[in-house]
């Protein structure tokens, strides 16, 4: 399914905090990454071969630093993280932290079933994928009395339990390659809890050490383009800012791509605040109250209203340009200008649309390429829903 092909594509790990890799390159001039890149544009520019033989001879250079420039930027396009729940979690790695029996691994199991069904999880809406639930503090005797609690007898054959994995660095990273090879539709993976897969090593562990672990978690949730949910435990100190409050935060946060603190004032509470830290999203702060009867977490209210983007008129034009009927469109930036009745230029337009890629397919699924040929530049839009 073309809509799942895209949401998958692969990127590569970086030494970067947060590097996106391009998944189209739009420019003849960009710096090239393979033989065979240099190689296609020996055949399509008119770099003469001395050229071409020295770019060879920098990128073999130990020393060569890749750079883009700021015009090489936006002639390029960079997929963004997809989301699994609208302006909650992204594609990526995120903690999930708390004190101990705060209610984390209902949380857990509550995530797990509304991604895994895509049923609306309160008023955020649900992407639907396979997940995914390392539940490594549990058995599975205890798992069916509190899935059955809380959702009923409706299963669902998208969500996966296992209560023993393997450590990571010692086959668990092998185990999470081959579940994604086996349910390419994987949207969210939960490790319950992180000390249950530490590598071996005692108790304290350094600044390098955490980074190196959520790192690890990041390469493979980055390249395979799924959600790593990363369940730890709170220190008792109170902190003024409450992510401080995770254990080996420094480390752990430092690389993450996110956060979620899950706390209650007492423990026999029933309310709860869950507060929202990442990349992707606005900071949040949800207030919870537990359903006793059934142990799942309901909205209780926000301190804000999330921003909303307000709708891109040139985007609304394509999707009004693309039907079931007529689900391809191609031609010129100039043609499109026309087809679309904007007043801009074209090349402002090409990297408008450069930008706006990502968007393009989160929201609309309409898939968007420039080829660049010998006599020109072609734009090709396509609705990815004709191909499902």
């Amino acid at each position: 399914m073309m809509i799942e092909a895209n949401e998958k594509t692969a990127l590569v790990p970086s030494v970067g905090a947060d590097e996106r890799q391009s998944i189209q390159t739009n420019s003849e001039n960009s710096i090239p990454t393979s033989e065979q890149e240099i190689n296609d544009q020996i055949e399509n520019s008119e770099e003469s071969l001395e050229e071409m033989y020295r770019r060879m001879q920098r990128l073999n250079d130990p020393a060569y630093l890749p750079t883009v420039t700021m015009q090489e930027l936006y002639e390029n396009v960079y997929q963004s993280r997809p989301p699994i729940i609208d302006g909650l979690l992204y594609s990526g790695t995120y903690l999930f932290a708390g004190a101990p029996k705060v209610g984390k691994s209902f949380f857990m199991a509550q995530l797990a079933y509304h991604i895994s069904t895509g049923e609306k999880l309160w008023d955020y809406e649900v992407h639907q994928g396979t997940v995914l639930y390392l539940a490594l503090e549990d058995d599975y005797q205890r798992l069916q009395e509190r899935m059955f609690r809380m959702f009923g007898v409706e299963g669902t054959d998208k969500l996966h339990f296992a209560v023993y994995a393997k450590q990571l660095g010692n086959g668990l990273d092998e185990q999470l390659e081959r579940f994604v090879k086996e349910h390419p539709d994987t949207k969210l993976i939960i490790i319950d809890t992180l000390q249950k897969v530490r590598e071996l090593g005692g108790e304290a562990y350094s600044y390098a050490d955490d980074y190196q672990i959520v790192g690890k978690f990041k390469q493979f949730a980055d390249r395979k383009g799924v959600c790593m949910l990363v369940v730890h435990h709170t220190r008792k100190t109170p902190a003024g800012d409450k992510f401080e409050m995770i254990s080996g935060i420094t480390g752990l946060l430092g690389c993450a791509d996110g956060a979620f603190v899950l706390q209650k004032e007492k423990r026999t509470d029933s309310a709860a605040i869950l507060d929202v830290v990442g990349r992707d999203q606005p900071d949040q702060r949800i207030h919870l109250v537990r359903d006793e009867e059934r142990l799942i977490w309901c909205f209780d209210h926000a301190d804000r209203e999330l921003w909303i983007e307000p709708p891109d008129s040139m985007l609304v034009a394509i999707e009004k340009l693309l039907t079931l009927e007529s689900p391809m469109w191609q031609g010129s930036a100039t043609e499109l200008i026309a087809a679309l009745g904007m007043d801009i230029l074209p090349n402002a337009l090409t990297k408008k649309l450069n930008v706006k890629a990502s968007k393009l397919w989160n929201d609309f699924h309409i898939q968007y390429k420039n080829e660049h040929t010998r006599s020109g530049s072609r734009i090709i839009l396509t609705l990815a829903k004709a191909a499902v």
